[in-house]
C-alpha cells in the first residue's frame, strides 16, 4: 500500500514502492536517500491509510486508525488506535492524536453542500480521546488550530474556528462555528461558546461557563452567561508579566469595568494610559461583533 512520503515528494520522487512500512521493513529502491537512512513510518497492519495520504518520517499509525485521501501528517506524529483523519486535513510535526479522535469531519452546518474546505493543525499539539474538529463550511477556507495546544478528551471544535498557539481546552469544551480562541487562553471543563464569539489572549474561562459574548484578554470570565470576574493574575504571572504590567492592567480593568463610565469615555481613559496592553483591550472591544463580557453588576453602557 504505497503512500507518498512528504520528503520524497518534495524531491520529486513521487510515491516510491513500499514507502509506508510495517515493522522491520526498509524503504525500497527509488526512495530519497535521506528517507532511506531515516527511521521509517510505522503503520499498524489493521490501519487503513489512503494511497494519496502523505506521511512524514517517524509517523506512527495505530490499530484500526483511518487516514483518508488528501491528508498530510507531519514528521514524528502519532495517530493512535481508532482515530480518524478525514480528507483535506493537514497536521504539522509532532502531533499526538489519541484514541477515537476524528479530525477534519464535515461541518455540522445545514448550508454545507460538500465543497472542498480544509482543517489545518500546527505542530506539537496533544489531541486527546474523542476530540472532534470539523473543517470549514466555506469552499477554500479552513478551520485552524495553532501549535502547542492541549485539547482534552471530548472537546468539540466546530467549522471555521481559529485556535491560537498554546491554548488549553479542558474536557468537554464545545465551540460553535466561527469561534476564535487566542494564544494561551484556558477554557475550563464543560465551557460552551456561542458562534462568532472570541476568547482573548491569556484569558481564562471558568468551568461550565456559558459564553455568549467575547471574553476579554487577560481576564477570568465565568458564569451563566459568562461575566468578567477579575484579572487572570496567576496565568499572567506564569506568562512572565511584570508587576508594572499587572498594575497597568488593574487600572485598565477598573476604568473599563468598574468605574461606571459609559463605554466611549472608558475607552478614552484606556487610551490615555498609553500602554500596549491597554491598547490591546481597546482594539479587542472595538472589534467585538457580539459585545464583550462585562463585570457582573458593573456593566458599561
Amino acid at each position: 500500500m504505497p503512500v507518498v512520503c512528504v520528503h520524497c515528494e518534495a524531491q520529486g520522487y513521487g510515491a516510491p514502492p513500499g514507502t509506508v512500512k510495517r515493522s522491520g521493513r526498509r524503504a525500497q529502491a527509488g526512495a530519497n536517500a535521506e528517507c532511506y537512512d531515516a527511521p521509517l513510518m510505522n503503520v499498524h497492519a489493521s490501519a487503513v491509510v489512503a494511497s494519496s495520504a502523505r506521511l512524514g518520517r517517524d509517523v506512527v499509525i495505530g490499530p484500526l486508525a483511518v487516514v483518508e485521501d488528501d491528508t498530510t501528517i507531519g514528521d514524528c506524529s502519532v495517530v493512535r488506535a481508532h482515530a480518524v483523519i478525514r480528507r483535506f486535513t493537514t497536521l504539522g510535526t509532532g502531533n499526538h492524536v489519541h484514541e477515537g479522535a476524528v479530525l477534519g469531519g464535515e461541518p455540522q452546518d445545514v448550508s454545507f453542500t460538500g465543497q472542498e474546505s480544509r482543517l489545518v493543525i500546527g505542530d506539537r499539539n496533544v489531541i486527546r480521546e474523542g476530540v472532534t474538529i470539523h473543517r470549514s463550511t466555506r469552499a477554500g477556507a479552513a478551520t485552524v488550530v495553532g501549535s502547542d495546544c492541549f485539547l482534552m478528551a471530548y472537546v468539540h471544535v466546530a467549522h471555521d474556528d481559529r485556535i491560537g498557539d498554546r491554548a488549553i481546552l479542558a474536557n468537554n469544551v464545545a465551540l460553535a462555528g466561527h469561534v476564535e480562541v487566542d494564544d494561551r487562553a484556558f477554557l475550563s471543563g464543560g465551557v460552551v461558546v456561542h458562534q462568532f464569539c472570541r476568547v482573548g489572549r491569556l484569558a481564562m474561562v471558568g468551568g461550565n461557563a456559558k459564553v455568549v459574548q467575547d471574553c476579554l484578554p487577560f481576564v477570568i470570565s465565568d458564569g451563566h452567561p459568562a461575566r468578567a470576574c477579575g484579572l487572570n493574575v496567576v496565568g499572567l504571572r506564569r506568562a512572565g508579566f511584570t508587576a508594572a504590567q499587572l498594575r497597568t492592567l488593574h487600572e485598565a480593568y477598573r476604568l473599563l469595568l468598574r468605574s461606571g463610565l459609559h463605554l466611549e469615555p472608558a475607552l478614552d481613559k484606556l487610551k490615555a494610559l498609553a500602554d500596549p496592553l491597554a491598547d490591546e483591550w481597546i482594539a479587542f472591544v472595538r472589534s467585538a461583533r457580539r459585545g464583550f463580557a462585562h463585570s457582573r453588576g458593573h456593566d458599561a453602557s
